[in-house]
């Protein structure tokens, strides 16, 4: 039967099951909350096509015992939990080198390069264009140090995947963003990126457009999944709801319903967290602070101050002392006002440690699919994910690249 349960409605999980209702394909799409209010409405609204290389764990010593010490703010880590991320860590150390990071990138640029492609007849679909803004977004340096290694580095990614990228000077990039409040050393601008000024409302959007197309939205505990008989089900009694096939996107939380099948995936959650201040001078677009790893996001509901990765329990009480430090420096560029919240937001990056999403057939358990594990990039890469993995479902393209498969960890 061509029907499906697609379980997790964020960018990954609605770009599934649109993928899959344009292949032919009843679907249901399954989550304990409304569309876009988990992982894929907390991140820095970036469709971020320059992002062609996953980001690899750092293997130069001073700057890993910068992390260990807590003197770079773009890592924080709670002790107790290192144990058990021991084992993930070193796999992510061991991909991180070189040679194979390079190998890796070469499959991750082929996703983030088509992103934009997939993203845009939804946009114009959905009626979603005015949450969509596209001028790209800065990269922020305080140092001539920092500034011309990322020049450096941003050139080879012009050279090797024609990605196109500006470099302002500190002149040109208090010209463009006359909101700053001091002179900092440059910025690179990648001008192809898409910004969404609420990332929340553009998954939602994309939700009712696929209800207008005739899918289901199910308000349900999707780690209830079982099998029932050659398929696939959720729910009890009249809330019962079965299906041919069901797609596992649900982010980090996709390692706790798959170890109920026997299933051990090596997941590294990052926690990350953002919070809203008011502002009357807005940026002109997301702003990069290196210095500080946090990205300062023009939003609906105000500044939106993102922070660097966590590596925590995912149900550890919240430690946002790397918010607390990009606020400060975050004062120190702009005229920020008062948090719009009492409390910080805080979610997880679902990040594996071959820095590779995992998309494909789940071995071992027929008509049950994989489509997790998109790091840092799940708002830019679920249609594009989504599309490839319907594509294999129906049978009406080539199988997902090995690469990608859940065979890697299953």
């Amino acid at each position: 039967m061509r029907d499906a349960l697609v379980l997790g409605a964020g960018m990954v999980g609605v770009g599934t099951a649109l993928a899959l209702q344009a292949q032919g394909f009843a679907v249901t799409l399954v989550d304990k909350s409304a569309p876009g209010r988990e992982t894929s409405f907390g991140n820095a609204g970036i469709i971020q096509v320059e992002a062609v290389e996953p980001y690899e764990l750092p293997r130069d010593p001073r700057k890993l015992a910068r992390f260990a010490l807590g003197l770079d703010n773009a890592v924080n880590y709670h002790p107790l939990a290192l144990p058990a991320m021991v084992g993930p860590l070193w796999r992510y150390f061991l991909n991180s080198a070189p040679a194979r990071h390079r190998a890796v990138s070469q499959h991750y640029a082929r996703l983030v390069q088509r992103s934009l492609g997939d993203h845009a007849p939804l946009i114009a679909a959905s009626g979603a264009e005015g949450l969509i803004q596209r001028k790209g977004y800065r990269q922020a340096y305080r140092t001539q140090k920092s500034f011309a290694a990322a020049v450096h580095h941003a050139a080879r990614l012009q050279a090797e995947y024609s990605v196109q990228v500006d470099m302002l000077d500190s002149a040109a990039l208090a010209r463009a963003e006359p909101a700053l409040l001091r002179p900092l050393t440059g910025a690179l601008h990648w001008t192809q990126s898409w910004t969404s000024a609420d990332p929340g409302a553009l998954v939602a959007a994309y939700a009712r457009l696929f209800e207008s197309r005739g899918g289901h939205v199910q308000t349900a505990d999707a780690l209830s999944l079982a099998r029932s008989g050659s398929g696939w089900a959720i729910g009890k009694g009249s809330e019962r709801i079965e299906a041919a096939h069901a797609v596992v996107a649900l982010g980090p939380w996709s390692p706790r319903l798959l170890r109920a099948f026997g299933l051990s995936i090596p997941m590294l959650g990052k926690r990350g967290y953002h919070r809203h201040f008011r502002l009357d001078r807005p940026l002109s677009m997301p702003l990069y602070d290196t210095a500080n790893a946090a990205v300062l996001c023009p939003m609906a509901q105000g500044l939106r101050i993102t922070s660097g990765a966590e590596l925590a329990r995912m149900d550890a009480p919240a430690t946002p002392r790397q918010l607390m430090k990009a606020e400060v420096g975050a004062r120190q560029l702009l005229a920020l006002g008062q948090a719009v919240e009492d409390k910080p937001w805080i979610g997880v990056r679902p990040c594996m440690p071959d820095m590779l999403p995992v998309i494909g057939p789940v071995p071992g358990h027929a008509g049950l699919w994989a489509n997790f594990g998109h790091g840092h990039q799940g708002f830019t890469l679920g249609p594009t994910t989504g599309t490839l993995l319907a594509a294999a479902m129906a049978g009406s393209g080539p199988p997902v690249d090995a690469v990608f498969s859940p065979a890697r960890w299953c």
